[in-house]
């Protein structure tokens, strides 16, 4: 399971870097993807992280704002928020992709072991 952390509360412009560490597992052998949910909305896919070369995917509304990378040595991926905006309110979570056959594909479904989440709040 992973554990997230560091979100909080924020107003828009402003940043945060989330913290994913995994227990029982080694966060480098899977691409890792970062979702969010928001209340009332479905969750969606934020950004991603391909195990091997880290090669990293965005949805188009946070390109150039959000930044994936990974600490293999720490275990712990992480996720720089910038330029922060009250869309991106809502419960943070980073999960390893366990099925599916494309790489780094943003469908929540070929996720799995979910944590708790971090909530991000970006308000004035």
């Amino acid at each position: 399971q992973t554990v997230e952390s560091g979100g909080g509360l924020v107003q828009p412009g402003g940043s945060l870097r989330l913290s994913c560490a995994a227990s029982g597992f080694t966060l480098a052998t899977y691409d890792i993807g970062w979702f969010r949910q928001a209340p009332g909305n479905e969750r969606e896919g934020v950004a991603c992280i391909k195990s091997g070369d880290d090669t990293t995917y965005y949805r188009n509304s946070v390109k150039g704002r959000f930044t994936i990378s990974r600490d293999g040595a720490k275990n712990t991926v992480y996720l720089e928020m910038n330029k922060l905006k009250e869309d991106d309110t809502g419960v943070y979570y980073c999960v390893p992709k366990i099925r599916g056959i494309e790489r780094c594909a943003l469908r929540s479904l070929e996720y799995d072991y979910w944590g708790q989440g971090t909530q991000v709040t970006v308000s004035s």
